[in-house]
This record gives C-alpha cells, structure tokens and sequence, in this order.
C-alpha cells in the first residue's frame, strides 16, 4: 500500500472515489451526489492544488481505495487549527487498516506544520466504526451538534471532536 499526497494529476481517481463514498455513504458527507457530479474535474483538480488543503490518498495496485483532506484555517486567529474531512475507505478495501495509515499520515504532516496546533473533525453520531478509529488516533468528543445536516427531511446529528498535537 502507498500513502500518498494527491495533485492535481489524480483528480479523476479522487473524483471516481468521491462520487462512490456519495453513493454508498451519503449521510457522512456535507455535499451531495448531484453536487459532485455537477463539478467538473477540473475543479477537483484545482481543489487538490490549494494551498490550505491536503488530500492523502491509499493506493493498492495503481487503485485509490481511499482518502482524507486536511484542510488549514487560513484567518490570522485561526492558523493553529485545521479540519479533518473527507475521510473515506471504499467497502472492499476497509478492515485492511487504511483508513488508520490515512490518519496517520495526516497527523504526521499536520505536526510538521509550523504553528497547527488543533485538529478537529465531525463524525456522524452512532457511527461506531469512524468514531472508533479517530478515538484510536487521539481525538476526542467535545461536543454535538444537533440537527448538524438534513437530508430528504430528516436530520443527521454529528459528534465533534479534537485532537491537540
């Protein structure tokens, strides 16, 4: 398996992998399936070129099974925190442990990272297996929001949680 930062050169791939986790996993994304499908890949390109975020990817075999973007706070006051998103493993490759090299290889570049002191992450509630795994990698629950997403009328609450470097 190779961990990796993504360019802009695996839009496609990171683009297939998107698409799918919006397909198979819709409650754990902000966006929509329509909204990704809606975006070009040059936009996915240019989202994996930006400054403020990275996107690792797990490759088996040439295939990317999964992500996770770290995502800096670019205000003044803010650039000691980042956020956690993205985090997604397609179902054969899970139970192989890549979600956690992901999340390591993320910990391990943020703590490179002059001044990043804070992670923090949303996790939807009573998703045990996620919240699992960012217990294992340090982060912890701080809070709840409510009613964090809604989707075909009904709400989506997500557990919140952080990880000091």
């Amino acid at each position: 398996m190779e961990i990796r930062i993504l360019t802009a050169e695996d839009a496609e791939f990171y683009r297939e992998l998107r698409i799918e986790a919006l397909m198979l996993s819709p409650d754990a994304f902000g966006a929509t399936l329509e909204e990704a499908l809606d975006k070009p890949v040059e936009k996915t390109a240019e989202r994996l070129s930006s400054p403020s975020a990275t996107t690792f990817g797990a490759f088996v075999g040439g295939r990317l099974l999964g992500n996770v973007t770290l995502m800096r706070n670019t205000p003044a006051k803010l650039q000691h925190r980042a956020n956690v998103v993205g985090v997604y493993v397609t179902p054969s490759a899970r139970g192989r442990k890549i979600a956690s090299r992901l999340m390591e290889a993320l910990i391990e570049h943020a703590k490179s990272l002059e001044g990043l002191e804070q992670l923090y992450l949303a996790v939807v509630s009573g998703n045990g297996p996620a919240i699992e795994l960012y217990q294992n990698c340090g982060f912890e629950k701080y809070g709840t929001e409510y009613r964090s997403m809604k989707a075909e009328g009904r709400y989506i609450d997500e557990d919140l949680m952080v990880r000091f470097l």
